[in-house]
């Protein structure tokens, strides 16, 4: 199934999501953009489209990552107990975050992200754009880029994008995140196409 799709407080979480797309009118309807809002864009290629019944990956991305969207703005606004919820409090749980903290264990994880909370204030826009992700049995990833628009310390609102990976544990039936690496985009210095390596 192709996810190619948004997912946002306006549009809602739709029943066909292989036929929304990323754009200003979703199903021939215009989405009414509010200067505050979330979206999840994922994009697999078009290809693979089918009409198939929602698989484990399709529920987990269903499921997961729209509670984790609503998580993520939330500790952009200093509140970091969504987040928190969204972590599985079992160890093994590592975090490589942004700022520099390289912490294991469930309380360590939770007294970092109590502290990036408090240097969060007046998200403006956040946006999760999926690369890849899976699911094998009990576990689950996620790869992609966070977009945000947020104050940090009190300053003024700027943007910054963070890619990010996202390994999760089905506990209970529930999925938890157990590791979380983030870390600032770098300058892409990839040789041109018909550089050779060799």
């Amino acid at each position: 199934m192709v996810w190619d799709c948004l997912f946002g407080r306006q549009t809602g979480i739709h029943d066909d999501l292989d036929l929304v797309v990323a754009v200003d009118r979703v199903h021939g309807v215009d989405i009414d953009r509010q200067p505050r809002q979330s979206y999840l864009i994922l994009r697999l290629q078009p290809d693979e489209r089918k009409e198939t019944a929602m698989s484990e990956l399709d529920d987990f991305l269903t499921k997961t990552l729209a509670r984790q969207i609503k998580a993520e703005e939330a500790i952009h606004n200093g509140d970091p107990a969504p987040r928190l919820e969204m972590w599985s409090t079992r160890d093994p749980v590592t975090l490589f975050g942004a700022w520099g903290p390289c912490k294991s264990g469930s309380d360590e994880v939770t007294r970092i992200s109590r502290w990036v909370a408090s240097r969060f204030s007046n998200c403006t826009a956040y946006s999760f754009e999926l690369v890849a992700a899976g699911v094998s049995g009990d576990l689950a990833y996620t790869v992609g880029y966070e977009h945000s628009s947020r104050s940090v310390d009190g300053g003024p609102v700027e943007p910054s994008t963070l890619r990010v990976t996202h390994v999760y544990r089905r506990e209970n039936g529930e999925w938890k995140i157990v590791h979380r690496h983030g870390d600032l985009v770098p300058i892409d210095q990839s040789p041109p196409a018909e550089a050779s390596t060799t």
